[in-house]
């Protein structure tokens, strides 16, 4: 599923290439019943909150988009390529297209029903003066497991499975503690993480979080079993300590964890997986 830093990607990617001009939206599976509401209209703004992204078009007609585990965008410059796939909706300018696939929703919101939207998310590291303080002393009264808090995105939008183990890594922070048993300070430094990895992950969407001098090849590129300290890298050393990597379930997704750098006190007892040589867990 992508996380925040590619949903604000493709805010920043569809603002240049869409804003300001006039926009022929179509269905060609005929399953978005709102690109009649759309078409024809101008691009006022594209709105970026956590994982989810609205095209404002004006007069009361936001277009909500949530890709959820399996939806992508496609853009590129006219003429339209030949169709693959199945479509949920494309669109168009003179100049530009553009093509949504296996999205979660798709419809045109109500400026009311976005407000909604935004009003029942968390703060989003991405997003200029975000207040984390309210999210923190949630947290700070939360038995939830931290490492099912940071999935929440009523807590904090845009942190992911990727970022959820990775933000734990880097504080030590045993991702099984209850959120009330984790230092205020802890937490903080969480969010100050988020705030400065998520935006370097909107560049090429490669998500990076280990620092160079734990790293095997410290020198140049990360190679590519050394840009992240524990996520999908069950079953091997950790990159820091050597203890080998586990995984769990955890907030319906699969949570990874060193149990060495990340010990502390567990409130939650993990369910661990077993592993199955060759094949790789799901995200």
């Amino acid at each position: 599923m992508p996380e925040g830093n590619e949903i604000h990607r493709y805010a920043n990617l569809h603002t240049a290439a869409f804003v300001g001009k006039t926009i022929c939206v179509e269905a060609p599976n005929g399953r978005f019943t709102g690109a009649a509401l759309l078409t024809g209209r101008k691009l006022k703004s594209v709105i970026a909150h956590g994982k989810h992204l609205a095209y404002d078009f004006g007069r009361d007609r936001k277009l909500h988009i949530h890709l959820g585990r399996f939806g992508d965008f496609t853009e590129g410059k006219m003429p339209y390529p030949e169709v693959k796939g199945i479509l949920r909706m494309r669109w168009s300018t003179a100049t530009d297209w553009l093509e949504l696939r296996g999205p979660t929703d798709c419809s045109v919101y109500t400026d009311e029903q976005w407000q909604a939207v935004e009003e029942r998310l968390g703060p989003d590291p991405l997003a200029p003066q975000a207040d984390s303080s309210e999210a923190i002393a949630y947290i700070r009264k939360a038995k939830a497991p931290i490492g099912a808090l940071l999935m929440d995105q009523t807590v904090f939008a845009g942190i992911g499975n990727i970022y959820r183990a990775e933000l734990l890594y880097r504080a030590r922070q045993n991702p099984f503690a209850s959120g009330n048993t984790v230092p205020e300070k802890t937490l903080q430094a969480i969010w100050r993480d988020a705030v400065t990895l998520m935006p370097d992950g909107m560049v090429d969407r490669r998500i990076v979080t280990t620092r160079a001098k734990d790293r095997p090849h410290p020198k140049g590129r990360p190679q590519r079993d050394e840009v992240h300290y524990v996520y999908r890298r069950h079953g091997k050393p950790c990159l820091v300590c050597g203890t080998t990597v586990e995984r769990a379930d955890m907030a319906g997704r699969t949570l990874y964890w060193c149990p060495t750098c990340q010990l502390g006190d567990a409130s939650v007892s993990p369910k661990r997986i077993a592993s199955k040589p060759g094949k790789q867990p799901k995200p």
